[in-house]
């Protein structure tokens, strides 16, 4: 029967001493559990060895340095090895097995500021539109970067995601909306590259549903102010009379019925004027889409007038020639208002919410003007707009035949915007095809 050591105290551990012998390490058994043993080196450096019998191999298992691990968590630490020896396992190799995971994991661990920044290296160049890109990585960086930045994507959790989202789901809720997206395809990419496992923690459906209300349930976005059907010809013939080049480009964004951001990086390029069409690339649009606008007479009139500032290929440019400001338009809108508001108290404003019209408003009120006073098909109108409709109808409407047919509209809008019509009801025949 092996000889049992007797048990050393933490007062002995902390007196023992090297034999002097520089060649070699000493060894002490210090008791308490067989084959615990106090490693020495010439150097006085002392740490804990346990040696025991693994299957058939006797092994020397390092237990860490003294003092750092004391004598109690020596011997504690030599027993649960022994215990996991008992059932049949190798606490070398289980060892060896963790540090190998943990290397792993240090690899693959990404945070999320990173994440963001090697998703936007990978996709962005898919968006055409340069205010989408810029879009997606400011919405990303103001909300989501703060609180997640640090962390490791694998770390993220729904409750991480919500720390993000709350703050900002009532009062912004479309931003908001589109932010989970966003943060959902970072954390999809990390996934696909190995950074994280399981299911999305920004996801929607049976995840973040459950705990957020949905944006269609919560306050919508206000209608931007718009002009009043009856007095749209009113505020036409004032806005003309006034000269500058913003004017000029409110009074065409007007007769196209088009947004602020395609009429002030409008191209000469884009314009055809023998065939009186204006083609906005997809690059240009909010849905990412071709968009053809036919040209009505006024519109061609107004184009032709205009001064063309060599080597700017702009049609509407700022000042110093770069491109004009969404600010020039809306402050252009409210001298208008203020001058009527002179005149009458009244002033250009919204029928129901009775604000000042702004320039993103001509749209609502061309809409309502195409569903109040005239025959053509909703569809069409929604075309105009470039809003998102079927493809099949899409379609319909991008063919040459119901681009002209789509001239005729934009024709009566004018007419009815200079008082050509008389503001009597539009008749329009239905053509094949058409909604």
């Amino acid at each position: 029967m092996p000889k049992k050591a007797k048990e050393m105290s933490a007062l002995d551990i902390k007196r023992a001493t090297h034999s002097g012998d520089v060649s070699r390490n000493v060894w002490l058994a210090v008791g308490g559990v067989s084959g615990l043993l106090l490693q020495i080196t010439p150097t006085g450096a002392k740490s804990w060895l346990l040696r025991t019998m693994v299957g058939d191999r006797r092994r020397g298992i390092g237990l860490g340095p003294y003092p750092e691990v004391t004598l109690a968590a020596a011997r504690e630490s030599a027993r649960e090895v022994k215990a996991q020896i008992a059932a049949g396992l190798d606490p070398v190799e289980e060892r060896k097995a963790a540090r190998a995971a943990l290397v792993t994991a240090q690899r693959r661990g990404l945070t999320f500021a990173d994440a963001v920044e090697k998703y936007l290296d990978a996709k962005l160049d898919e968006f055409k539109n340069e205010k989408h890109r810029t879009q997606w990585r400011s919405t990303l960086e103001t909300y989501a970067v703060p609180e997640l930045g640090k962390m490791l994507v694998h770390d993220i959790t729904v409750q991480d995601v919500l720390r993000v989202l709350e703050p900002i789901w009532h009062s912004k809720t479309e931003t908001a909306s589109r932010l989970r997206g966003r943060i959902e395809s970072v954390l999809s990419w990390a996934t696909v590259a190995g950074h994280r496992t399981g299911d999305n923690p920004a996801r929607w459906a049976g995840n973040l549903k459950e705990l957020l209300p949905a944006p269609a349930k919560l306050k919508g976005k206000a209608n931007q102010p718009a002009l009043q059907i009856d007095e749209a010809p009113q505020w036409l013939a004032q806005l003309r009379v006034r000269e500058g080049m913003s004017n000029r480009a409110l009074e065409f964004a007007a007769l196209t019925a088009t947004r602020s951001q395609e009429v002030r990086g409008a191209l000469w390029e884009e314009i055809d004027l023998e065939s009186a069409l204006w083609v906005i690339p997809a690059a240009r649009m909010k849905m990412d889409r071709e968009h053809r606008i036919p040209l009505s007479a006024d519109a061609l009139a107004l184009l032709k007038a205009l001064p063309r500032l060599p080597g700017n290929p702009l049609v509407f440019p700022a000042a110093r020639g770069g491109e004009m400001s969404d600010m020039a338009l809306s402050a252009a809108m409210r001298r208008l208002h203020a001058a009527k508001l002179a005149e009458d108290d009244v002033g250009y404003v919204d029928r129901v919410s009775k604000r000042a019209a702004v320039p993103h408003g001509l749209r609502s009120t061309f809409r309502d003007w195409v569903a109040e006073r005239t025959h053509f098909p909703g569809d069409m109108a929604e075309v105009a707009l470039a809003h998102k409709v079927g493809n099949a109808v899409e379609a319909a409407y991008r063919r040459g035949d119901m681009v002209e047919k789509r001239r005729a509209m934009m024709d009566a809008w004018t007419d009815f915007l200079t008082r050509r019509e008389g503001g009597k009801i539009v008749r329009f025949p239905h053509a094949e095809g058409s909604a």
